[in-house]
Formats: C-alpha cells, sequence, structure tokens
C-alpha cells in the first residue's frame, strides 16, 4: 500500500531512534520524508539509506529551537517535495533530575526543545500546509503528561504538548489542518537505553514487554494518513495498557489477587 502516496512529511528528530523509524516507515508508504535534525552526518545516512531502499527522502539541518531556521527549514522543504502536507514534532530531550537538582538552564533547555520547538514547527509549517490545501500534524507526547515522573522539566513539556495539540487543532481546523498526539509508553530508543528505570516500568505495563519503535510509527502514519481524516484534536498512547491502570493491575498481582477469576 502506499498511505501516504506523494505526502511532503517533514520529521523533526528524524536522524536516529523514533525519528528515523518514522522515517523510514513514512517512506515505506510512498511520502517524501524531509528529515530534520541537528545530527547532520546520522541525517544524511538515514537519508540515503532510504532512497537507496527506494524510497524518496532529504536531510535538511534544523535546530528546532532556532525560529529563523524553522522558517528557512519549512520553505525549503516545501520547495523540494511541491509542498508540504506533515508535520511529525518528534525532536525531544530528557533531563532525569527533580525539582530540587533541576537548575533554570536545563528546565529552560528541556522546554525549548520539547515545547517550543514543536509550537515554531507549527506555526512555521501550518501556512505551507494550507498553500498544498491541508495536512496533519502529530506531536510526539508521552505516558510522562500523565503520571508523576522525577523529571519534572519533560512531564511539563510533555503535558504542555497535549495542551498545544488541542489548541492547534481548533485553531487550524479550517485551514484543512489536523493536529492529533501520540504518547509512548516505554518505547526503548538511544534517549533512554541502559534507564535503571526500564524493567520495572516493563513489569507495571500490563503487556508485559518494552514497546517497539516500529509500533509507534504505525500509529503515527496512521494519524497522517487519510484514513484517520475524521480525527484532530486528541491523543492516543502506545504504551501497552499502562496509562490505563498499569500501577493498579501490578498492586493487584502483588496481592495476590487473581484478575481472571469469575464473580462471586
Amino acid at each position: 500500500m502506499a498511505r501516504l502516496k506523494d505526502k511532503v512529511i517533514l520529521v523533526t528528530g528524524g536522524a536516529r531512534g523514533l525519528g528515523e523509524a518514522e522515517a523510514r516507515r513514512f517512506a515505506a508508504e510512498g511520502a517524501l520524508v524531509a528529515i530534520c535534525d541537528r545530527l547532520e552526518k546520522e541525517g544524511t545516512e538515514t537519508a540515503a539509506d532510504i532512497v537507496a531502499a527506494g524510497g524518496r527522502a532529504r536531510f535538511f539541518p534544523l535546530d528546532v529551537t532556532d525560529e529563523s531556521a524553522w522558517d528557512a527549514a519549512a520553505a525549503a522543504v516545501a520547495a523540494w517535495g511541491g509542498g508540504l502536507h506533515g508535520l511529525v514534532n518528534n525532536a525531544g530531550v530528557v533531563n532525569r533530575t527533580g525539582t530540587m537538582g533541576t537548575t533554570l538552564a536545563a528546565w529552560t533547555q528541556v522546554l525549548a526543545v520539547n515545547l517550543s520547538g514543536a509550537f515554531l514547527g507549527i506555526r512555521a509549517v501550518a501556512p505551507h500546509m494550507r498553500a498544498a490545501g491541508g495536512g496533519a500534524v502529530v506531536n510526539i507526547a508521552s505516558v510522562a503528561a500523565y503520571t508523576g515522573h522525577n523529571d519534572p522539566a519533560y512531564s511539563t513539556t510533555k503535558a504542555g504538548i497535549l495542551g498545544l495539540t488541542r489548541s492547534a487543532a481548533m485553531e487550524f481546523v479550517d485551514w484543512g489542518i489536523r493536529v492529533n498526539a501520540v504518547s509512548p509508553g516505554i518505547i526503548v530508543t538511544a534517549l533512554n537505553n541502559g534507564g535503571a528505570h526500564l524493567e520495572p516500568w516493563r513489569r507495571a505495563t500490563p503487556l508485559g514487554r518494552y514497546g517497539r519503535m516500529e509500533e509507534v510509527a504505525n500509529t503515527v502514519l496512521f494519524l497522517l494518513s487519510d484514513e484517520a481524516g475524521f480525527i484532530t484534536g486528541e491523543d492516543i498512547a502506545v504504551d501497552g495498557g499502562f496509562k490505563a491502570g498499569g500501577a493498579a493491575r501490578r498492586i493487584s498481582l502483588e496481592a495476590g489477587i487473581d484478575l481472571t477469576a469469575p464473580g462471586t
């Protein structure tokens, strides 16, 4: 199938990790993929791999915290692809420090990349999408938006992403632009690999395993495609049931409660 046939999709943080998995998935579905990142070597190699596999991709250098760079990148991508139909705000950083250990500089940097970067991206890309007849934005949030992580800067940005998603969905609906979010759960990437929290989180995930980057990419693909044409302002959790009640389920299991026992 070619669910994104000839659509031009801009992916931030597309050089590696989740963004790379998304870029490869979109290209396999017929998209022209603009890989935007600060990592020029990795981004160029990813684009070259996609092209070698028969897809269409190009690397564009981008610092998502730079307003003028966003405007230039959006214009360059639209000129390259003959329009712009999709944006995935995937670029993100973590802090892994509680409130008392987080400096103002660290707090500001996380907000600049994770939240302001997404805001600037939507603002830069929306006019090009409108000129192309509409499009779709997918913001990568996290289940950290819903739970109290020991990383208030990261959790705050992801909660903010949900608010930005809903506001932008309402603002740009008349431009034919849909805006949604995806909240991954425990997905092992270069950003969190080796973290002490991974195994306990897996045990607290009802499906009992880590998620795969491809599973997140497939969800983003759906939201970018015409199949999701009546969905906007929503967040889809790709978390193995963690947000729905992973902690409560874990407590029940440790308490010896048989969750499948028939009622009496």
